[in-house]
């Protein structure tokens, strides 16, 4: 896992901007501590930050087909998990490999099937190679977008970057937001290309752009496809337990040390016993992975139920480790740790945005530092609530009646901090019309009934749109820590099967994830199967609420911020008692104080 950035260009020798390279590069140091490097031709400028994790000595990168006047450049962030296989087969068409890193097969799987290189691949993975021989620079994304890639035009051609910091070091590209960034952004709705930065775009999940003296090209090389199925229970049952668990044995490499998130879900807690007893078929019935779970100091004696939040995980995370066999640890916060500004500040430049959970956010971002003095790769349960359905709205009359995006119900208004009406971005009409296209995106089989059908409807948005803004906050707070974290449950396979299976079994129990709870039979403890879903943890402590009516106090004293934001929806949050302020009434604070510390790092111009 690491950091790319770099530009082509066809009006300009880029030999003579190593300076601005360098410094592309070097803001994503936390992405790649281990190493870095840049490539300089006459039309493009290649850079790579790297977090060593297999072949610590021979991935270095850019990478290059040969040392002396090379044709083909690569800089790439990820896993190709396939890596063994796709070596072998270009092996026997003639291909010659000096290091025994994935890197370097996709470096000559490109030269072997050029643009179509990504299809070959089975992992997650963002990569940008500049081709000399034909003037063209090729990036690529995987299917689910577990890594982020981000472009934005240059003069005579794009620049690109795994963050927008990166694009914001080279000379044209300014950190620029108007009106519909900030629909973007406040909408909630998650789309895949336009951000919050005006001019920058994430290039698609699935998807590859091509730059070539004919201009910029896109395509979808990957999409989710609506087929008729025709397996039974027992088989599906049967299928998914063979694809679960082929993903979380393809994902277990590394030549570092390797461990496990361990929330005390059903999710979390099948993968790490998968994983454990393949660890243990490797190395000896000794073996045991490390996981972790996060808690907070109040939670035993404060936890309090809200609208996302059923149990205090800790007992289950701890049960769930001792049945598995796991050496368990569990990262306890406490208020002081979640209040300190320079915390904050880290997360909302990890993040590029302004747009977090607060909390939860500097919450992971200290764990996965915790987990960083251990461990450079840990496995994640990320997924399986859109894969399996999971999530409330599946199950819900209401949403599922509801004519909006399903967690809209959930978060709405409350979630994102009230904007001041004199901008008026119109975002109720934003979200209407974007209902609309995404609807339209979604793919049907003949025959449908209408409950089908309408399962499928929440399933695609739940894989295109929620899942998304949970892998981009994996994966920025995970790398600001320089740590990798992998996500099995976003196997294309398993995905593309899940998608297809009929809705009556994946809730053929009458619950929410039937398909994973048959196959995690005897895999974790029976009140874990058997739990209700429960999101990830927030603390509960007053003193957490009152540091934060403080922070926002103090964001609100910024000119800029009383700009943006409506204060007459938050002076209500910042008169309620600290231990009687709700959910939604402390996203709201969240949302102001990520805001101030926004403007504050990046001054952006405001285009309003």
């Amino acid at each position: 896992m690491c950091g790319i950035t770099g530009w082509a260009s066809f009006h300009s020798d880029a030999r003579t901007q190593a300076p601005v390279i360098e410094a592309m590069t070097a803001t994503l140091t936390p992405r790649g501590p281990d190493a870095g490097g840049v490539w300089l031709g006459e039309r493009a400028a290649i850079g790579h930050r790297r977090l060593a994790v297999i072949d610590l000595e021979g991935g270095v990168q850019p990478m290059t087909d040969r040392p002396d006047r090379p044709d083909l450049v690569l800089t790439y962030s990820g896993e190709v998990y396939n890596h063994h296989e796709l070596r072998t087969q270009l092996r026997a068409r003639g291909h010659v490999f000096r290091t025994r890193s994935d890197t370097e097969v996709v470096l000559r799987a490109y030269a072997e099937w050029g643009e179509a290189v990504a299809e070959h691949l089975e992992g997650m993975f963002a990569f940008a190679v500049w081709d000399e021989r034909a003037q063209r620079l090729l990036l690529a994304r995987d299917r689910l977008g577990v890594k982020p890639l981000f472009w934005a035009t240059v003069d005579g051609g794009l620049a690109f970057a795994s963050e927008p910091k990166a694009l914001f070091a080279h000379p044209e590209i300014r950190p620029r937001v108007d009106a519909d960034g900030l629909r973007e952004a406040y909408s909630l709705l998650f789309n895949t290309g336009p951000t919050v930065w005006s001019g920058v775009r994430e290039v698609e999940p699935g998807g590859v752009l091509v730059l070539d003296r004919a201009g910029i090209r896109e395509r979808r090389y990957w999409q989710l496809e609506a087929t008729d199925h025709t397996d039974d229970q027992d088989t599906a049952i049967e299928r998914t337990r063979a694809l679960v668990g082929a993903a979380a044995r393809s994902q277990l490499e590394a030549d570092v040390p390797l461990c496990s998130l361990l929330s005390g879900g059903i999710d979390s807690t099948v993968l790490t016993a998968l994983l454990a007893d393949e660890l243990r078929r490797r190395e000896g019935p000794d073996a045991r992975i490390r996981s972790y779970a996060v808690d907070y100091s109040d939670q035993a004696e404060q936890f309090t139920g809200d609208v996302l939040r059923t149990g205090h995980d800790t007992p289950y995370a701890t049960e769930a480790g001792a049945f598995i066999g796991t050496d368990h640890s569990t990262v306890v916060l406490d208020p002081r740790a979640l209040l300190d500004p320079e915390h904050r500040k880290a997360v909302v430049v990890a993040r590029d945005s302004p747009i977090g959970v607060g909390d939860m956010d500097t919450s992971l971002y200290l764990l996965f530092g915790e987990i960083r003095r251990h461990s450079t790769v840990a496995l994640s349960g990320e997924a399986a609530d859109e894969v399996f359905g999971g999530y409330p709205w599946f199950h819900n009359p209401k949403a599922l009646a509801a004519e909006t995006f399903p967690w809209l119900l959930v978060t709405g208004d409350e979630a994102a901090m009230p904007l001041n009406p004199e901008l008026d971005l119109r975002i109720a009409e934003f979200r209407d019309d974007t209902y609309r296209t995404a609807l339209a995106a979604v793919p049907h089989t003949d025959g449908e009934s209408p409950a089908e059908h309408r399962q499928r409807e929440m399933q695609h948005l739940s894989l295109t749109r929620w899942l998304r803004q949970l892998l981009h906050r994996k994966d920025r707070l995970s790398m600001a820590q320089g740590l990798e974290v992998r996500v099995p449950y976003c196997d294309h396979r398993l995905v593309e099967y899940a998608f297809t299976t009929a809705w009556a079994l994946k809730s053929f129990d009458g619950r929410e994830k039937s398909l994973l709870r048959a196959m995690g039979a005897g895999l974790a403890p029976d009140s874990v199967l058997h739990r209700p879903k429960n999101h990830y943890p927030a603390t509960h402590h007053p003193d957490y609420n009152r540091g934060l009516q403080q922070m926002a106090r103090d964001a609100l004293a910024s000119e800029q911020v009383r700009a943006l934001a409506d204060e007459t929806r938050i002076k209500p949050c910042l008169d309620t008692p600290p231990d009687r302020l709700e959910w939604g009434q402390r996203l709201r604070l969240e949302r102001v104080v990520d805001l101030a510390l926004w403007l504050d790092h990046y001054q952006p111009e405001l285009a309003l």
